[in-house]
């Protein structure tokens, strides 16, 4: 996914980073709000800050678990 900022910045976002959003239909993918601080997919009950894709960060609602 693509996301351009207001200063002109485009980051590319992979999908893999936000299952909900890799598994959902391409026009799920559309339907999304912007607001001050993100990005909001009702539908999908997604949301992704800016300032997290800034920082890197992907799903924070899975734990990773750990390895054996």
């Amino acid at each position: 996914m693509w996301v351009e900022l207001s200063d002109g910045r485009i980051l590319g976002i992979p999908l893999v980073w936000f299952p909900r959003l890799l598994n959902a239909k391409p026009e799920q993918r559309l339907n999304y709000e912007l607001s001050v601080s993100g990005l909001h997919w009702n539908e999908l009950d997604e949301d992704i800050s800016v300032a997290g894709l800034l920082m890197g960060c992907g799903d924070s609602t899975k734990i990773p678990q750990a390895a054996a």
